[in-house]
């Protein structure tokens, strides 16, 4: 009898960013870019906390949203104007939880966590398209 071989965690972490990510730029397509305000097209899935340092935040859905090529990767996020995008989407209170979360934020992710994610997301993009 075999076993099913289990997906590395490494690996089942890089697929649940991955459908997470798509999610992200699905949802805010035609929101346009978060920083500054710049009307630049949703290319990125970008992370107010970065997603090295901030594991906890990784994927939250008020962390990360639709960024421009040139704000996410050019300008390293943009964040003040970033900031500025989050409170306008999502208001004041809500941003300082976020700020507040970001203090406590190592998550060691579990496998099952990491399926139910790959297998949420991709529900919603369904529903998005």
């Amino acid at each position: 009898m075999k076993t099913k071989k289990l997906i590395p965690l490494p690996k089942l972490l890089a697929k649940c960013q991955l459908v997470f990510n798509a999610y992200i730029r699905a949802r805010d397509k035609d929101k346009g870019c978060i920083s500054a305000h710049c009307r630049g097209q949703v290319e990125h899935a970008g992370h107010y906390f970065s997603q090295g340092h901030y594991s906890a935040l990784r994927f939250d859905e008020v962390n990360v949203n639709g960024c421009c090529a040139k704000c996410n990767t050019f300008l390293h996020g943009n964040l003040i104007r970033y900031r500025q995008g989050l409170v306008a989407r999502y208001g004041e209170q809500r941003v300082l939880m976020l700020e507040s979360a970001s203090v406590r934020s190592v998550k060691k992710w579990e496998r099952f966590e990491l399926q139910a994610l790959i297998q949420h997301y991709q529900n919603e993009l369904k529903k998005l398209n």
